[in-house]
């Protein structure tokens, strides 16, 4: 048996799949190593995923998730699954590795992750071989959705948004400014809360300021990450997310006036995860 999981900060989808190559999707709240406790993940993997399993799990689970980044978060999380999963052989990596394998395959290229965060990596067709730094959402991730809904509560509460885009952030924020900083500064997940503000936008790209702002994030993370790998220039650019895949039209404009070569979009990595595992068997 084989289980394949893609492990973002708010949700995971995992995929069972059976010896008789039957296929079970399941989805569990996610979990960042950096802000939650082995002991709450295992009672995630406990009561969202292993209670839902027809027997005890005796085969590989490969799991890729966000805040997997180094040897001892990636252990919390591989810690946490041993502890539910005790029979199964457990492999974590990071996300980006899991968007460079449903991406690229076994062919070299440059892998970026644009959803609530953002992440990039160059891939010679088996390893991940460079990447630019991600500082996260405080100081970095360009191009993200953290950032882009950053962008859009900047420019209403500093009055730089067209009147006939305001109703949107005001619906949201009924108490202005407090609503804000209350979710931001004492909120659970703050990214995922300032991510939820682009998702707002995603009807309105045709509208020149909305094209305008994204656009302006996609090319700040571009140059500040893509454009730095060497081979960037004939290499495809792939991406996984929601972010670049709803916004995806905005980001090929982006990539061709910088000379990029679009590679492709994809909203969940999860299927071709499944894919590339079946066929490395």
């Amino acid at each position: 048996m084989l289980i394949i999981a893609d492990g973002g900060a708010t949700k995971a989808d995992w995929v069972v799949v059976k010896d008789t190559g039957e296929q079970q999707a399941i989805t569990t709240t996610g979990f960042n190593p950096n802000y939650v406790s082995g002991e709450r993940i295992s009672e995630i993997i406990r009561h969202e995923l292993a209670e839902k399993l027809p027997i005890e799990i005796t085969g590989k689970v490969f799991y890729y998730g966000t805040g997997c980044w180094d040897p001892g978060r990636k252990q919390i999380v591989v810690d946490a699954i041993k502890r539910e999963l005790p029979k199964a052989e457990i492999f974590g990596s990071h996300d980006i590795l899991a968007a460079a394998r449903a991406t690229c395959g076994h062919q070299p290229g440059i892998a970026c992750i644009l959803g609530t965060g953002s992440n990039s990596v160059l891939y010679d067709g088996e390893q991940v071989v460079d990447n630019v730094t991600n500082l996260g959402f405080l100081l970095g991730d360009e191009g993200s959705g953290a950032q882009i809904g950053k962008m859009f509560l900047q420019a209403f509460f500093y009055r730089e948004m067209p009147v006939e885009l305001q109703p949107i952030i005001e619906h949201e924020c009924p108490n202005g400014r407090k609503d804000i900083l209350d979710k931001v500064y004492a909120g659970g997940i703050p990214a995922a809360y300032l991510a939820s503000f682009t998702q707002l936008f995603t009807g309105y790209q045709e509208h020149p300021f909305v094209r305008a702002l994204v656009k302006k994030s996609f090319n700040e993370f571009l140059t500040r990450h893509v454009c730095k790998y060497n081979g960037h220039e004939t290499l495809p650019v792939s991406f996984v997310g929601s972010v670049s895949y709803h916004f995806q039209d905005i980001l090929k404009e982006a990539l061709e006036e910088l000379g990029l070569r679009p590679g492709v979009f994809v909203k969940k990595p999860i299927g071709n995860l499944v894919k590339y595992h079946l066929e490395a068997k």
